[in-house]
């Protein structure tokens, strides 16, 4: 995305939709924050169930990969589950009135609208996207503007349109719910300087300008995800795991598997077992002309390369491979920025680095996440409580997956605690505001009311401790007289 002063200004026809949708936006704003908590429970069931029915969601993901000719429409469609996560703990939480008590605090929370929800939404998921939103914003009686992807704006568009419906089945205005059709860069920079927050899910030109607009907003960061496998590992799970995180809608995701680093031990049985999952082991040659053909002279990734099959991203490179094979393994090389294996792929390709001594492995993790993906997420197949605790102290990312295909969990799984999401912030080190999943309590306002409770105020010995020095009191006394 070019910076904010090189962009054009919109234009007459742009500018119109725009404020048409701001307008409306404003009225079905009004009505949506008088909605109590039953209602707005209701119409986050009514929206979710809309796109997320089997039969729904298939023709969605079907239309999204031939408008945007990206991804996997097998693997894609799992992500209909992760609207009925989203929906799961949207309904377990409160949005209205009163949120939380705490009485021993004298504190009583509660729950407001953030106004104006702006939802920039990636060409890789131009139905999860929309719908992942749409559940959080209701939830917290905001109304939300989609930006879509110029190159999957069909789809968004008709995902939004088919909760729109639902919201007008329940008699509530379709409204709260829009999405540009007069997309582009500028039109995207426009609707995030007008709304109240912004929900930027893309790269990282998208999210710095959200950052950049004047509006408060949470934006994601690069991934670069890692995994380090120890010599404790199920090496059939963990081989497992890689294949079905590696090869989720060809590999599209930030939270894709990019880099394994694997104890020395084990490395030849993993290796194969990895082959044994569907992976092909590229040769020296092979390795060399996937080079050429995913990065070119700046090692700048080629876009006709990013989320593809391992056939066609092997064809690119001048080779083929079996038609059973899933995705394509390299053996990494040196690390750094001129090394751009060690880097986000983005597709159907992982790199496997060998280590001796755990020591080693944290320190191939730091120079990896030096290289990209710092703040987003890292990931460990172990059975020692103390390479795990060593992991968590050492990774400068927000999470790490313990046992678990890293792009099918960190963004929340039926089987862990995570809070599901579509959006992960990655903390400073990404760049980020925020270092967890971005989730209900992130659309909200929350205001906090307290009453007086019985004095919680230590005594200067115990609040300093051995620093504390009376003498300087009576000194500080004698001055204040």
């Amino acid at each position: 995305m070019a910076s904010p002063e090189t962009v054009s200004p919109i234009t007459p026809e742009q500018q119109e939709e725009l404020d048409q949708a701001f307008e409306r936006a404003r009225k079905a704003l009004a009505i949506i924050e008088t909605y109590d908590q039953a209602r707005v429970d209701r119409l986050c069931q009514a929206v979710a169930w809309a796109v997320a029915n089997k039969r729904t969601f298939t023709r969605l993901v079907d239309m999204g990969i031939a408008e945007s000719r990206l991804g996997d429409a097998e693997s894609r469609m799992g992500k209909r589950m992760k609207i009925r996560g989203v929906l799961r703990d949207a309904l377990r939480q409160k949005s209205v009135g009163i949120i939380e008590e705490l009485p021993e605090k004298g504190i009583v929370k509660y729950g407001k609208p953030a106004g104006i929800v702006a939802c920039i939404v990636p060409t890789t998921n131009p139905d999860l996207t929309p719908a992942g939103n749409a559940i959080y914003g209701i939830k917290a009686r905001d109304v939300v503007i989609f930006s879509p992807h110029p190159r999957a704006r069909k789809t968004s568009f008709e995902t939004v349109r088919l909760m729109r419906e639902a919201l007008e089945r329940e008699g509530a205005p379709a409204d709260i719910l829009q999405c540009l059709t007069k997309v582009n860069i500028p039109m995207s920079q426009a609707l995030m300087a007008r709304a109240d927050l912004i929900v930027a899910t893309g790269g990282q030109p998208m999210v710095r300008a959200a950052y950049s607009s004047g509006t408060p907003a949470y934006g994601v960061g690069a991934g670069n995800s890692t995994m380090i496998i120890d010599e404790t590992a199920d090496i059939a799970e963990a081989a497992r795991n890689t294949r079905l995180s590696k090869t989720s809608d060809f590999g599209s995701g930030c939270s894709a598997d990019g880099n394994l680093i694997i104890e020395a031990s084990i490395f030849d049985a993993l290796l194969a077992q990895l082959q044994k999952e569907g992976g092909h082991l590229a040769s020296p040659e092979e390795k060399a002309a996937l080079r050429r053909a995913m990065w070119d002279d700046e090692n700048h990734r080629t876009p006709d390369t990013v989320a593809i099959a391992p056939q066609a991203l092997a064809q690119a490179a001048g080779f083929s491979i079996p038609a059973d094979r899933k995705f394509i393994i390299v053996h990494g090389d040196a690390i750094g920025k001129a090394h751009p294996y060690s880097g986000e792929k983005l597709t159907t390709l992982l790199a496997v680095y060998k280590y001796q001594g755990f020591d080693q492995a944290l320190q191939m993790m730091r120079e990896i996440y030096e290289v990209g993906g710092k703040g987003h997420s890292c990931g460990i197949y172990s059975f020692n409580p103390d390479h795990i605790h060593r992991l968590g102290l050492a990774a400068p990312v927000s999470r790490i997956m313990v046992r678990q295909p890293q792009s099918k969990a960190n963004a929340g799984a039926f089987n862990n605690g995570m809070p599901m999401t579509s959006s992960l912030g990655c903390g400073t080190w990404g760049g980020n505001v925020v270092s967890e999943n971005v989730h209900l309590k992130h659309y909200m306002n929350t205001t906090w009311v307290s009453v007086p409770i019985k004095e919680d105020r230590p005594s200067d010995e115990e609040l300093f401790g051995a620093f504390y020095d009376p003498e300087l009191e009576g000194v500080v006394e004698t001055i204040t007289t």
